[in-house]
């Protein structure tokens, strides 16, 4: 044990120490990793002032190049969301995807990355507000993973934690603070033994994973909650509306899902740039289906990894090539 446990420290000392020499983009500045530094003090780091971007990049052994999946409309929301928490991004939306674009070619990557978009308040004071503070502008990137299991599926819990309501705190912008909301559901969902939670609104309708947007299908229809549930605008499920649709021929529906129609579908799956597609195969101990990935869910997956991996040209405008 004592070994394994020495292994492990290695391993994570050598990845920070790879870390420590990435490139990113801090305030109109491309620096060493280790040398982005930010004050204890800092604004957001004490009040959640923030808000965000995650954007995956996938690479292609047969194309030998690294797509970034959908770069222009993530930026796009993120000027939206700033709004919401009074910040300002200096450049551009083509400067944004330029930079970024700089920024993992000078990683020199040759595998899936996840780009992080970050607006924060910066200032280093004490007070709770969002006016008369300093903003900051950064990304980083980083190799990345599943983040949740897409291929056997996944086992979800309805939280006791609900959704953040958006005249609390705005649902649909990415903003740093309300994600404690989906720390607190996750964490519960995976001490007891699940992978992933699903959250309800205040008045008891499904809103989404820990950090997914949600589909089910019933009887040969798909559903998910509208954005008026208090759910993040995801631009996943944007595109899995559209493939459903389009590519796969189904009537999809957003309208508001009671719990109890969870435990009844014929499939459920989660989807967001981090999750990607990830089949559930049990809620609350009660198997989707038959327990295992069904044959809808089976497909979108395909049709998604072929696009964002580049072997569909029809879909070729979701991408842009950094090399």
């Amino acid at each position: 044990m004592a070994i394994k446990a020495e292994g492990v420290t290695r391993a994570a000392e050598a990845r920070k120490k790879e870390q420590a020499q990435y490139w990113v983009y801090l305030d109109g500045e491309f620096k060493r990793y280790a040398d982005a530094r930010l004050g204890l003090m800092t604004h957001a780091l004490h009040y959640g002032t923030g808000v965000f971007e995650g954007i995956r990049g996938y690479w292609s052994p047969e194309h030998e190049q690294l797509f970034v999946l959908k770069l222009g409309e993530h930026f796009a929301r993120l000027q939206r969301s700033v709004k919401v928490l009074k910040l300002k991004i200096p450049i551009s939306l083509d400067e944004l995807c330029k930079t970024s674009i700089e920024l993992v070619r000078k990683n020199n990557f040759r595998q899936d990355i996840y780009i992080r978009p970050l607006v924060f308040k910066s200032s280093e004071e004490i007070g709770v507000r969002l006016h008369n503070l300093k903003d900051s502008f950064a990304i980083y990137v980083t190799p990345f993973g599943n983040y949740v299991d897409i291929e056997r599926g996944i086992r979800c819990m309805v939280s006791s934690w609900r959704r953040v309501d958006d005249n609390a705190a705005p649902a649909r912008a990415k903003i740093t603070g309300i994600y404690v909301n989906s720390a607190l559901a996750k964490t519960e969902a995976m001490e007891n033994g699940f992978d992933e939670a699903i959250m309800l609104t205040h008045e008891g309708h499904v809103c989404e994973g820990s950090a997914e947007n949600i589909f089910l299908l019933r009887d040969g229809k798909v559903f998910t909650p509208p954005t008026s549930d208090n759910i993040l605008e995801g631009l996943t499920r944007l595109g899995m509306m559209e493939l459903l649709r389009n590519e796969l021929d189904l009537e999809v529906m957003e309208r508001s899902i009671d719990r109890s129609e969870l435990y009844v579908a014929d499939e459920i799956f989660l989807c967001g740039t981090g999750a990607q597609i990830s089949p559930v195969i049990d809620v609350d101990h009660r198997s989707i289906g038959d327990g295992q990935v069904g044959p809808v869910v089976s497909r979108l997956q395909k049709l998604y990894f072929d696009i964002v991996r580049g072997r569909n040209s029809k879909y070729r405008h979701w991408l842009t090539p950094v090399y």
